[in-house]
């Protein structure tokens, strides 16, 4: 016997695209160039490693779930300065968990969040809102919990944010989860404070927890994007059905560090810590006091910014005269409208050695139209070193001027 959650699920898009690429030759006498998934190649600080090893005694200790006490105060500190918090409104005690990144905490708040039951005099399941294009996290996350996931389409005409509040009020009735990533997971696009507030709002007029997946927030271009805490903040401080989730993975270059945090309303907070003490892997002691340090640095962060900011300088320089190009004001991807972004993946493989991912992948079918609402796109990562991002543009401007 199988659970039926798992007929449920999409694809997943790395596995798509490996099968897409399956046999299909590459041109000879030139290296592959791997852009379609969103890891960093920037070397992280070398106070990491030293840290870790410093501390080295401590991989003999089971960790607790909570963490350090060190460890939260430095990620409820970090939350104050960044967002410009009032003191004491993110209490490291009451209003912080460490997590093993973001993945496994994204996953879960769909088991914080979604009832057993069914909605009062409704036949059908809780809803559980996601972005569309998706993270398959959280769409993977609502169905095994038991949920109905809408992925709701995030166009450009909307600032490629989705309209949660213009859906049927059926739908929001029984909403149980929200997620929204900001800036967004493939757009690079951040929500005004106008649209996050009247989100918040929504949150708290239905009672579904909104959840943020903030774990781009330090790669920008221009202003800093939005926070859902700041939010929160200027509200007057409420933290009620909000949680904020972030991660060293994209910020310090960090990814096989697995070291994030899980912030905002106490209550859920409180309901998370027993979530995790059942199901899930406490983050190792040596690597709290490596990502504390993180947490407490920014020269690094400067620095890995200014980096993505001169690798979208040189994107803009080889593909900008493409149409279809635009430059977004966060995160690392490029999002290039090419009319069908799975034949242009294939021919930059079959003609160029690089792999990028087709728009269609990372989106589900829209539930009201039927029609996937990224299939004309194609997602590049712009992670890599200069020379070896300005050759991977190079390759992907020749092909798809022909």
């Amino acid at each position: 016997m199988k659970n039926p959650a798992f007929d449920e699920l999409a694809v997943y898009p790395f596995w798509r695209l490996a099968k897409l690429l399956e046999g299909v030759p590459k041109p000879e006498g030139i290296d592959e160039i791997a852009l379609q998934i969103g890891e960093p190649k920037i070397p992280q600080p070398d106070f990491v490693a030293k840290i870790i090893a410093e501390n080295a005694e401590k991989w003999g200790n089971y960790p607790p779930h909570p963490g350090t006490h060190t460890y939260r105060t430095a990620c409820a500190n970090w939350l104050t300065r960044r967002y410009g918090l009032p003191e004491g409104m993110i209490d490291g005690e009451r209003n912080v968990l460490p997590c093993a990144g973001t993945k496994e905490a994204l996953f879960h708040m769909a088991l914080l969040a979604v009832p057993r039951d069914r909605p009062t005099g409704n036949q059908k399941p809780y809803a559980v809102l996601v972005p569309n294009p998706v993270y398959q996290v959280y769409y993977g996350a609502a169905v095994f919990s038991g949920g109905e996931p809408y992925p709701i389409a995030a166009p450009a005409s909307n600032n490629f944010m989705p309209d949660y509040s213009g859906l049927d009020p059926d739908i929001l009735e029984r909403t149980a989860l929200v997620y929204l990533c900001n800036p967004s997971n493939p757009q690079g696009a951040s929500g005004s404070m106008d649209y996050l507030v009247k989100l918040i709002d929504l949150a708290r007029r239905h009672d579904f927890i909104l959840a943020f997946d903030e774990c781009y927030s330090e790669i920008y271009r221009g202003d800093p994007p939005i926070g859902g805490l700041q939010v929160c903040a200027k509200l007057g401080g409420d933290l009620s059905n909000v949680v904020v989730l972030h991660s060293l993975s994209k910020r310090s270059s960090a990814p096989g560090l697995r070291c994030g945090f899980v912030a905002g309303d106490p209550n859920l907070i409180d309901a998370y810590r027993t979530i995790r003490s059942y199901a899930s892997v406490a983050v190792p002691l040596p690597i709290l006091a490596a990502g504390e340090a993180l947490w407490n640095d920014e020269a690094h962060v400067d620095i890995n910014r200014a980096h993505y900011a001169d690798l979208f300088d040189i994107a803009e320089s080889i593909l900008g005269h493409i149409p279809g190009f635009s430059s977004p004001p966060g995160g690392f991807y490029l999002w290039l409208d090419v009319g069908d972004g799975e034949a242009a993946a294939l021919q930059l493989w079959r003609k160029a050695a690089v792999k990028c991912m087709p728009g269609g992948y990372m989106a589900q079918d829209d539930p009201f139209t039927g029609k996937n609402p990224a299939a004309r796109y194609l997602r590049v990562c712009l992670v890599h070193d200069k020379p070896t991002a300005q050759e991977a543009l190079k390759r992907i401007a020749t092909v798809l001027e022909a």
